[in-house]
């Protein structure tokens, strides 16, 4: 929603001013068709052509993304935490391998099933118990597992950033495919240099709309929206350091209770729960 209420401040701006001091709107918009054809194609192409098809996806996936609000509320993460408290409180009264049978099979667990969309996200619960199983077979330490969890989040975090960094591009390459448009409106314009002043001052004003176009689209449109999926991309890695910070706590010997403070002090201050409503709710669920 904020992302088509920015881009309506711009045109706002952008084309009402041009308005307000007499331009004429009608020279843009008949040259917008095909400048837009030219700088959106070269784009198009220039970006199929830089990126893998993992890539792609990835960057199509990102674009609606930006079109939807986050996720990642404070009422996710409580969620999160009170997974996170049942199956330790669980594993603390019972042992490790009580806890065995929800590690094998989440799907069937009666605590990931009771924590609504978390206990759900295929991403979430992999982390989950991918780490938790390394927990019961008792191989490995806390500085051991601490190391291979880094490690993991960092190739999250780079696939995501892939995406974002085609953006970039995209919105680095907008104002250099608006110059080549516009070069080609001035070949054309000097192979037209018999018409009369008034029909080439038309035509070098079509090709100065490639120029406008290229930046325009560069600086208000593909870069914003790379900027807000880096944003996004940063979010979606908190869960996974709150859920890091939580486990190993664990690990280290930490109660159930005093393991998802550790995980709720990692939380952004914008979603983090305070002590009291965090306690609260883990109570009631």
């Amino acid at each position: 929603m904020f992302v088509i209420v920015g881009w309506l401040i711009v045109m706002v701006c952008v084309f009402g001013v041009y308005i307000f001091h007499g331009g004429n709107i009608m020279v843009v918009l008949k040259a917008l068709p095909f400048e837009l054809i030219t700088i959106g194609g070269a784009t198009m192409g220039a970006f199929v052509a830089n990126n893998q098809m993992k890539v792609i996806k990835s960057s199509m996936k990102g674009l609606g993304m930006c079109f939807k609000g986050s996720k990642y509320t404070k009422a996710r993460y409580m969620e999160l935490l009170a997974l996170l408290y049942d199956i330790l409180q669980k594993a603390r009264k019972e042992g490790l391998m009580a806890i065995e049978k929800d590690v094998e099979d989440p799907h069937s667990s009666e605590i990931f099933k009771k924590h609504g969309d978390v206990g759900h996200d295929h991403h979430v619960v992999e982390f989950i118990t991918d780490y938790l199983r390394m927990m019961v077979s008792g191989n490995l330490n806390a500085h051991e597992i601490e190391s291979l969890m880094d490690s993991e989040i960092d190739t999250h975090h780079a696939e995501e950033h892939a995406a974002v960094a085609a953006l970039q591009r995209v919105a680095g390459g907008l104002p250099a495919f608006g110059i080549v448009a516009a070069v080609l409106g001035v070949v054309n314009t000097m192979g037209s240099v018999g018409q009369p002043p008034a029909v080439l001052g038309g035509m070098i004003a079509s090709a100065l709309v490639g120029t406008f176009l290229g930046i325009l689209l560069a600086y208000a449109f593909a870069e914003p929206l790379a900027g807000l999926l880096e944003q996004k991309v940063e979010e979606a890695g908190k869960e996974f350091q709150c859920i890091k910070t939580t486990l190993l706590a664990s690990m280290q010997g930490y109660n159930p209770a005093t393991a998802i403070e550790f995980g709720r002090k990692v939380l952004y201050s914008t979603e983090r729960p305070t002590f009291g409503e965090l306690e609260a709710f883990v109570k009631k669920k």
